[in-house]
């Protein structure tokens, strides 16, 4: 990668423009994309409020429209950013970002989870911990008037999610309080403000409760599925180019059948004549592959993250010399999923892999988990988004904002095949942890696709329309998952349509690409496409294709 300061351009100003009006409207995603300055505040998810950020979304288009760009990094700045903030502009016309609730993405998380980016290392940063935590009853005053313009105006939310988020509130002020006892282990003069604090967000979160269940419930649909033309809308923002449904649904059946084939032959070898099944339980049962203390389970990501970073360095990849390494840590939410936080822009918090182990969860299968710390860090999530969070070209907006599921969770799925084919998984446990963790993808589109476009369903969950309760069968027989967690994705396809087909969908694209360079540069390395690739920071799949495939 180039290592010289490109010159700023006018695309440039109105790319920065934008990301800062953006962080100053949205104070949590400031905060989630690592941008200084908001860490006092948090959002407000009232109607006019999020009307007035969807103004600077068309205010910012009609600036890109009207502008030539400089050269070629203008040019995909500006090809990117006019297809995100176009898909983002339809979701909003159509009333989706009002009264947004769901398991894992919507108004109650981004208030909860937060906190657990904030730092306390100084009295600037304890400060702004407690003006947040001070903030936390007017921001659910917002979200409570969201829900009630969601009811009043449509479309219709599920009451399935409305359920569940309720319960989520139960826990909400245990998840923020670990970061206020950060705050008092540095600083103890401040714990009675705190505690006060604290004290008037668990009644918030109490009142967010009560209103979900005594009067959201009630007026909420007790559909899950929200018809095709919904989910076209949130597909296109979320994997970055339009899919057909139909297409998709047929390939991810087949794409699930092509793995399960593979799995059945590796299972010959770890258990021969159990099946899969007995494989995955023989893989349990192994001392091997079980460690049974959360602290010595980081150790073993920490460890792993480091050894492949170092291996990978110089030889697959370019990874740049200011690219710190992956920071495993357990979150304080115990909901059982696993995810990736990005460096902050001044590099003062590095990128985080964050396991949120549910609390009843006393033993970690490595076998399962090897392909995800690949995911997670390099050569996945934190070498895609920390490259371009160094790279001299791009811009801010580039740098931190500029994000599509289908281009950055495809490019960490397709890093999990890659390292098998490098020879990181050659261990028959490690190796069938990553075909687990491909057969999950690959059911996702299926569950995901089926469920919300109203589908046929297959004869192994009984034919007819997917709902709820074939989901869980299929996913029950799909996938070696812990059954508490597994719910709890289930429940995530349910209420966030769109998303995580966008995955699986992604690699494929990704594949594509890599093959299509092969094709067209007998000569070029492994290496050359992926710096490539990487340069671009990240696109959509759209830009995506018109960038690496024919080129």
């Amino acid at each position: 990668m180039s290592t010289t300061a490109r010159t700023p351009t006018e695309v440039d100003a109105i790319a920065e423009d934008h990301l800062a009006r953006v962080c100053a409207a949205d104070p949590i995603a400031a905060t989630d994309l690592g941008v200084g300055g908001h860490e006092s505040r948090l959002t407000d998810f009232s109607p006019a409020a999020v009307a007035d950020r969807t103004d600077i979304l068309r205010d910012t288009l009609r600036r890109l429209a009207a502008v030539t760009p400089a050269d070629d990094v203008d040019r995909v700045t500006i090809a990117t950013m006019t297809d995100q903030l176009s898909r983002a502009v339809a979701v909003d016309d159509a009333g989706l970002r009002v009264g947004e609730i769901n398991v894992i993405a919507s108004p109650l998380q981004a208030i909860r989870d937060v906190f657990d980016l904030m730092p306390v290392d100084d009295e600037a940063d304890r400060g702004a911990v407690l003006a947040r935590v001070t903030a936390i009853p007017t921001a659910v005053d917002t979200v409570i008037a969201g829900l009630e313009h969601r009811l009043a105006s449509g479309p219709p939310i599920a009451r399935r999610q409305v359920g569940l988020v309720a319960d989520q509130c139960g826990t909400a002020a245990d998840a923020v309080r670990a970061t206020v006892d950060r705050v008092v282990a540095q600083d103890a003069s401040m714990q009675r403000h705190l505690d006060l604090a604290h004290a008037a967000a668990g009644e918030a979160f109490e009142r967010l409760q009560r209103h979900l269940r005594e009067s959201v419930a009630d007026r909420a649909d007790p559909a899950d599925a929200v018809g095709r033309d919904r989910y076209r809308l949130h597909s296109a923002e979320f994997v970055g180019t339009e899919i057909d449904p139909d297409e998709a649904y047929a390939w991810g059946l087949d794409h699930l059948a092509g793995i399960v084939a593979e799995q059945e032959v590796l299972a010959e070898r770890i258990a021969p004549g159990a099946g899969v099944a007995g494989a995955l339980a023989a893989l349990d049962d192994d001392p091997r592959y079980r460690v049974t203390d959360r602290d010595a389970f980081v150790a073993w990501m920490q460890d792993l993250s480091d050894r492949s970073l170092d291996a990978v360095r110089d030889t697959h990849f370019e990874i740049p010399s200011d690219l710190t390494a992956l920071q495993c840590m357990l979150a304080p939410s115990a909901t059982g999923i696993i995810y990736y936080t990005a460096p902050s822009e001044d590099m003062r918090r590095p990128g985080r892999m964050w396991w949120s182990v549910p609390p009843e969860q006393d033993v970690f299968h490595t076998w399962q988990e090897t392909t995800t710390v690949f995911h997670e860090g390099v050569p996945g999530h934190h070498l895609q988004i920390g490259s371009a969070m160094v790279s001299p070209e791009l811009n801010r907006w580039r740098k931190l904002a500029s994000f599509t599921s289908g281009h950055g969770e495809g490019w960490a799925l397709y890093a999990e095949r890659l390292m098998a084919d490098l020879g990181w998984l050659d261990d028959d446990g490690d190796r069938m942890g990553m075909l687990d963790s491909q057969r999950l993808r690959a059911a996702r589109v299926v569950v995901d696709i089926g469920l919300h476009c109203g589908l046929d369903a297959p004869e192994s969950v009984g034919g007819g329309t997917w709902d709820a309760d074939k989901v869980w069968t299929f996913l029950s027989q799909a996938v070696a998952m812990d059954r508490t967690v597994l719910m709890f994705e289930r429940n995530r396809y349910l209420g966030w349509p769109g998303q995580a087909p966008s995955y699986a969908l992604g690699q494929r694209v990704w594949e594509q690409a890599r093959d299509e360079f092969r094709a067209t540069h007998p000569d070029g390395t492994l290496k050359e496409f992926h710096t490539r690739a990487l340069r671009l920071g990240g696109v959509t799949l759209d830009v995506l294709r018109s960038e690496l495939i024919g080129a």
